[in-house]
């Protein structure tokens, strides 16, 4: 049985144009989860740059300079904390290129390890970010984790590599809020997060803007697809939860689901019957 355990502080605020209110947001959480000795926290999707289309006008109107500059403070405080994080931002590419919509993966010795770029846009983000085209992989304290965004809650072939990859944890960025009133989202987002979750056995960090209005507040689901904490609707605030490996959790697919990933979408023998064969008879 693994034996591996992390604590996760998952925030959630009203993510805004301002790159320095979201940075100093940001940083405020950063402080809040080492004082409850988290080993890893973790941030809504463009949390430091804003979203295009709904927080900001678009990709054009950031400060590029001011990102940077309230980034390197992001690492600069994580190194202090000693901390890891992972930070929803906007990374910008040369010539005419549209920015990748990332995540920053930060280690505890303030350096950005490695950064995933949200690989499934929706046509109205077209207009504002490139797509991205790989996986992060990475571990802590024995815990394998692995980071996606948004709308790649909607592509389950994702989380089948992740699966086969052995992926014990996702670390996954959401930015559903700014919207006109409810929507479908409240109804379908954390369930079919905890789809995922029940489906591959991933234990989940949900982390989602607060701004009013969102559609859903951040959770943190186990493996067995129960949401075990979620924060409050439209209300800035952290959780804390823990990863430990040790922990087994109801997964009646364990036993067949190598089998379907391989391709056989029955777990039943061949038979040779007639009756069987023949569909159209009592």
């Amino acid at each position: 049985m693994s034996q591996g355990k992390i604590t996760i502080a998952t925030c959630q605020f009203a993510v805004g144009a301002s790159i320095r209110r979201n940075g100093a947001m940001i940083r405020q959480f950063m402080q809040q989860a080492k004082r409850g000795r988290a080993d890893i926290v973790h941030f809504s999707e463009c949390a430091l740059s804003g979203y295009a289309g709904a927080d900001i006008e678009s990709t054009g109107t950031i400060d590029w300079g001011l990102l940077r500059q309230e980034t390197e403070q992001i690492l600069a405080l994580a190194e202090k904390l000693r901390l890891w994080v992972v930070l929803g931002s906007t990374h910008r590419l040369t010539g005419l290129h549209k920015p990748h919509n990332c995540l920053y993966l930060i280690s505890p010795a303030g350096k950005i390890v490695n950064r995933y770029d949200k690989r499934f846009c929706m046509e109205r983000d077209m207009a504002h970010y490139s797509p991205g085209n790989h996986f992060v992989f990475f571990t802590i304290n024995g815990v394998k984790c692995s980071l996606l965004i948004c709308f790649d809650v909607r592509f389950p072939e994702l989380y089948r590599e992740l699966r086969k990859q052995k992926v014990d944890c996702i670390f996954q960025s959401f930015h559903n809020a700014r919207q006109s009133g409810r929507t479908v989202h409240t109804d379908i987002m954390r369930q079919s997060m905890q789809c995922r979750a029940a489906t591959d056995y991933f234990w989940v960090s949900m982390a989602n803007s607060s701004a009013y209005y969102s559609a859903y507040p951040s959770c943190f689901i186990q493996p067995d697809g129960k949401i075990l904490q979620q924060l409050r609707f439209h209300q800035a605030g952290i959780m804390f939860n823990t990863v430990d490996l040790r922990q087994r959790f109801y997964d009646p697919m364990a036993p067949y689901r190598k089998l379907a990933m391989s391709g056989h979408l029955s777990n039943g023998p061949k038979l040779r019957d007639g009756r069987s064969r023949s569909r159209t008879i009592l």
